[in-house]
């Protein structure tokens, strides 16, 4: 779909304060919108990209359901556009971030006009599109009512001879109107057997007063063909021109189609767009991981929210317990969610949450698989640390998983030497937590297993 490209190609993490309450600021007002305003536009979000892109040579022309489909997506952008300008006439817009995106979206109302004079309701070409046209369809259809009177005089002296059955009509083969009749009968009445059933019970026979007409029939049908042809390349020769321009409107229509989804997503899963600051800073109240909250919503379970607090000089978060204390669901929860807000996405948490901005985020976290790998996979944990030591800085937000690992832990069931891991519980700071302090000055969150006793 149109969103689904938009997302693909232009949602991206922002790092810059004023991108991040730009994008904000659009999905606010377009919740607001969506909850006020119900009936300005026609949901059609049809993604025709490709066919104005095959268009350009010469020659070529869109087939009926394309057009149709760019006619309601440019029916789209018109009613959004023209209703966010005659808002933003305003001395004070109703809707100012969506009055700026639509500002400089063009429009095509005599190209969309151009198609409904062609197309009928159903996406058809209409039989008043041309003289020729209506002449042709209405030979068409008084050679098809001459067929049919022709067919049915005929069956009716056939049923009167006992020849085919009563209830017996005429029916379609290969374009051509036919008789079906039983096949120790079929030289009782003269014509063409076309075809016969899948039993061989019924034979399909074209009646000879019929044949010149069925072949009058099949003339007009191409004839009506080229016409329609004709009909859609000369459309086609005034849409292309345009075709450009009408990519980029479709790119606002993705992008509306995006905001769209955010506004689902918030109804959903009861999101909000919080206050946020323009350096690191965390004061999070009930928030939670959305995808865990589907999956256990499914399994009539609920989450525990989370309450977290990194603001002033607290730049540090140790985080230590048993296995299955939600550890890790806390980090994810954090690095999900911050990642969220500087895409421009509302997030699960309460209201009177502030949220700060960082520079980047690095991650490290995973399962180990088994013990007969977990030196390596903890040796690559140790160099995915190194890294963050030396890219991070006093604006990143560090998210490190299984802190001290867990092969030291199970020789080891006593409460962590000081002498030979990081990490000092019961208070105390670790040498981890010192080093990122005085090498990086970062934000940072870190989980460490700790035996329970």
């Amino acid at each position: 779909t149109l969103g689904t490209e938009w997302v693909d190609s232009q949602l991206k993490f922002l790092s810059r304060y004023e991108d991040v309450r730009e994008a904000l600021e659009q999905v606010r007002d377009f919740i607001r919108f969506s909850e006020e305003e119900d009936d300005v536009y026609e949901e059609n979000f049809f993604d025709v990209r490709q066919a104005l892109m095959r268009i350009r040579p010469e020659r070529t022309h869109m087939e009926e359901l394309e057009l149709f489909d760019l006619k309601r997506s440019l029916k789209s952008v018109s009613d959004l556009v023209d209703f966010f300008r005659k808002k933003g006439d305003d001395e004070t817009p109703e809707y100012p971030a969506l009055t700026q995106m639509a500002s400089n979206v063009e429009t095509f109302p005599q190209i969309v006009k151009r198609i409904d004079e062609v197309l009928n309701k159903y996406g058809k070409v209409k039989d008043t599109a041309s003289p020729e046209l209506l002449q042709t369809r209405h030979s068409i259809e008084v050679t098809t009512r001459g067929i049919s009177h022709s067919l049915r005089t005929l069956i009716s002296e056939a049923q009167d001879e006992g020849y085919i059955d009563r209830d017996v009509a005429p029916t379609l083969r290969d374009g051509r109107l036919v008789i079906p009749v039983a096949p120790a009968l079929k030289r009782k009445i003269k014509g063409i057997i076309h075809d016969e059933s899948a039993t061989g019970k019924t034979v399909f026979i074209e009646p000879s007063v019929v044949v010149d007409a069925n072949n009058r029939i099949r003339e007009l049908k191409s004839q009506e063909k080229r016409e329609v042809i004709r009909i859609l390349q000369e459309l086609t020769n005034n849409i292309r021109p345009c075709a450009p321009a009408m990519l980029q409107s479709l790119h606002f229509l993705a992008h509306i189609d995006f905001l769209r989804a955010l506004a689902s997503f918030s109804t959903t899963f009861e999101s909000v767009i919080p206050e946020v600051r323009k350096y690191p800073y965390m004061d999070w109240v009930q928030a939670i991981h959305p995808l865990l909250q589907q999956s256990l919503q499914r399994h009539g379970s609920k989450q525990v929210p989370l309450d977290i607090a990194l603001k002033g000089k607290q730049h540090i978060l140790l985080i230590s317990g048993p296995n299955a204390g939600g550890k890790s669901v806390c980090l994810k929860t954090v690095g999900l969610l911050q990642y969220m807000l500087q895409c421009g996405m509302p997030v699960p948490m309460r209201e009177n949450s502030v949220m700060g901005i960082f520079q980047d985020i690095f991650i490290s976290i995973g399962d180990e698989q088994d013990l007969e790998n977990e030196l390596s996979t903890y040796s690559s944990h140790l160099l995915g640390m190194k890294a963050m030591m030396k890219n991070a800085g006093p604006h990143s937000l560090l998210l490190i998983d299984e802190l001290c690992g867990k092969r030291y832990l199970r020789r080891h069931h006593d409460p962590l030497p000081k002498s030979q891991t990081f990490c000092r519980f019961n208070g105390e700071r670790s040498e981890w937590s010192d080093a990122i302090r005085s090498r990086t000055d970062a934000t940072a969150i870190l989980v460490a297993h700790r035996p329970s006793r």
